[in-house]
């Protein structure tokens, strides 16, 4: 029998790949509203979020991949390692940017993914971005903008949240592009298996040698961090990389900044954070600009 990577990435995709992105989209945006609801350290959050995501797909990594993941190449392995360090610092710093400034400031500033990845792109996946996906971009982050125009808190705490959660989008933009790098050969499951494992690794060693908490929350907080393992993580973050091998990176970005959208509604619901007219305009122009990319990537 073939190796799982040559059965998933050549001829066409199984299935619409537009439905991963919007699949991805929607678990992504409870990322934010989980992170909230969980009581812990944000370093401890995003350690069980990945490390739980990692210890369910091991066993079918393990099963489906084996033979792929033996044959990697030493380059291949150190690029999907570090990727998973940029997933590790990207969580470590957008879930800390929560604890200091609204849902809303910290989704619309760590999705300014899109800024950094068109600026990165030439030099880590020597593509070019197409005129029309950098339309998109700016688009998607001037609606980004608007959502967040008028409920930035300026000075103290908030400053820091901000600054959290835009490091956090310079890591993740890093993330996606050294994904497309290696999603163009191998196979989700020998992919996300070494990234997911290795953001665990070091999420878990930094919470180990802090000291921090690991036990002894809430019945809630465990249920919010399988939620984020399963859902946000497994299903959101799994879908983008699957997509990744079909759609550049740039697309991915863009697609991304849906998120804002589904964690504003959320949050108005869960934690009375005001819906706005600046919320809706830049909501419909992220969507526009969400079209406008993905028409650009038709072949």
């Amino acid at each position: 029998m073939p190796p799982t990577s040559k059965l998933e990435i050549t001829g066409n995709p199984p299935f619409n790949p537009y439905l991963a992105l919007l699949s991805g989209v929607l678990a992504v945006s409870t990322g934010a509203i989980f992170a909230r609801l969980a009581d812990a350290p944000a370093l401890v959050i995003a350690a069980y979020r990945v490390g739980l995501a990692t210890l369910v797909i091991t066993p079918i990594a393990l099963l489906k991949a084996r033979e792929e993941l033996l044959e990697l190449s030493r380059r291949e392995i150190l690029l999907a390692v570090l990727s998973g360090f940029f997933l590790a610092l990207h969580f470590a710093t957008w879930i800390s940017s929560l604890n200091y400034t609204s849902v809303v400031n910290s989704v619309v500033l760590v999705n300014t993914n899109p800024l950094w990845v068109g600026l990165f792109t030439p030099f880590i996946t020597k593509e070019r971005i197409k005129p029309i996906v950098a339309v998109g971009i700016l688009i998607s982050v001037t609606g980004g903008i608007i959502i967040g125009a008028g409920d930035f808190a300026t000075g103290g705490k908030a400053l820091l949240g901000d600054f959290l959660a835009l490091a956090g989008s310079v890591c993740v933009a890093v993330y996606l592009l050294l994904g497309r790098n290696l999603r163009r050969k191998l196979s989700l499951l020998a992919y996300i298996f070494v990234c997911y494992g290795s953001a665990a690794a070091i999420l878990w060693a930094v919470v180990l040698i802090g000291q921090l908490p690991i036990s002894g929350f809430s019945s809630n907080t465990y249920a919010c961090f399988w939620a984020m393992a399963l859902f946000t993580q497994l299903i959101g973050h799994s879908s983008y990389n699957w997509a990744l091998r079909w759609f550049s990176a740039g697309l991915i970005a863009v697609s991304l900044l849906g998120e804002p959208i589904g964690s504003t509604i959320l949050a108005y619901f869960i934690f009375d954070e005001g819906l706005t007219w600046f919320k809706f305009v830049g909501g419909g122009l992220i969507l526009i600009a969400i079209y406008i990319s993905a028409a650009g990537e038709k072949k």
